[in-house]
């Protein structure tokens, strides 16, 4: 089965405190809501200590045209996709020696926070030496779920090409997205959660000989991928296209539609591969935030520590959208044990949701 080898981040430049991020919210909300001060704990209740931006925090606190962000956007997924992309191709966690550039066969390239055509890959290939025949797979609006949907698709594909060496790579910008003019509750929300981040995963068919370059003794197979659809749920979450850019929607029904919907879409896929909620050593949840954390503990009853690594992720780096299950899903692959089972979680736009079953060997 095909074989996630190494996962790597490239961290945005600036580090900015959840305090002072609310102190941001509450100069810059405080007269469309009277009663902001009510509304401020939505920081705090995040459990987010710090997130990594792009831009630093003064620069929010200026309008910007969707060129002037789309640019910046352009210009840091660059930067930092071709580090993420170096991290993971040479990365001493992960690999006995650095994996050839020119031996990569395709790119997914995940993304829903900005527009680029050419695609960032197509940009990247011009940086670093691939083979011009590699092949690009740029997604586009799969928000949160983009990530684990990435890892999918890179799977399927080693099943069909099972000498083939795959890298996902996932570039969100969440905060270049930030509109100062929209004083919706969504907003505010948003601005309590949403991050940057950049990973990229690199995933190996069966037969690819790198398959032998692994440093560590268990490594994850991904046994079973789940794509799910929810019908008539499209205002739960994603963007408003606008003049003046993308704005943010973010339904409060999220929670429970994780208590009542995705429940049963998780135990629905397990059993389907002879498998129960209580074989699972690992979850590797996507953070969408701490209720929704709590939401997958409550449907599922998994004892509250299969989250922790989740929570600490969202409290060290914030919902860096599609990117924060990569983040994820290293520490868990610097941790894991042969033999173990693990579950890959995250929902997305649509509303919808991706799982990914995987075994340590």
């Amino acid at each position: 089965m095909p074989t996630i080898l190494s996962v790597e981040e490239a961290t945005p430049p600036y580090s900015i405190g959840q305090d002072r991020v609310m102190e941001f919210a509450e100069e810059l909300f405080s007269e469309s809501f009277k009663d902001i001060k009510r509304l401020l704990p939505v920081f705090m209740n995040a459990q987010i200590e710090k997130r990594y931006f792009a831009k630093d925090l003064e620069w929010f606190k200026s309008d910007h045209s969707f060129q002037e962000k789309n640019d910046a956007f352009i210009e840091a997924a660059l930067r930092l996709g071709t580090e993420a992309i170096e991290k993971c191709l040479s990365s001493t966690n992960f690999l006995q020696e650095p994996v050839p550039f020119e031996d990569i066969d395709a790119i997914f390239t995940i993304t829903s926070s900005g527009l680029a055509t050419p695609s960032i890959e197509a940009r990247i290939m011009n940086i670093l030496p691939f083979s011009p025949h590699t092949k690009r797979i740029p997604i586009w609006g799969l928000g949160c779920a983009g990530g684990a949907s990435g890892l999918s698709r890179a799977y399927e594909y080693c099943l069909a090409f099972p000498k083939a060496n795959v890298l996902v790579l996932s570039i969100e910008l969440c905060s270049l997205t930030f509109q100062r003019n929209d004083r919706s509750k969504s907003n505010l929300v948003g601005t309590s959660l949403f991050a940057d981040g950049v990973a990229c995963a690199l995933v190996c068919g069966e037969e690819s000989p790198y398959q032998k370059n692994r440093m560590r003794e268990a490594v994850p197979r991904v046994l079973a991928a789940n794509s799910t659809l929810m019908k008539d749920s499209l205002d739960v979450m994603g963007w408003d296209v606008k003049n003046e850019g993308l704005y943010v929607v973010f339904s409060r029904s999220i929670p429970s539609i994780v208590e009542n919907w995705l429940g049963p879409n998780v135990t629905g896929f397990l059993h389907s591969q002879g498998i129960m909620v209580s074989d699972l050593t690992h979850f590797i949840a996507h953070p969408g935030g701490k209720k929704v954390l709590d939401a997958y503990i409550n449907t599922l009853n998994l004892p509250p520590n299969m989250t922790d690594i989740s929570l600490k992720i969202l409290r060290n780096y914030g919902n860096m959208s599609s990117a924060t299950i990569l983040y994820v899903l290293k520490d868990f692959m610097l941790n894991a044990e042969s033999g173990e089972l693990g579950l890959a979680a995250a929902l997305g736009p649509g509303f919808s949701s991706e799982l990914l079953l995987l075994r340590w060997e």
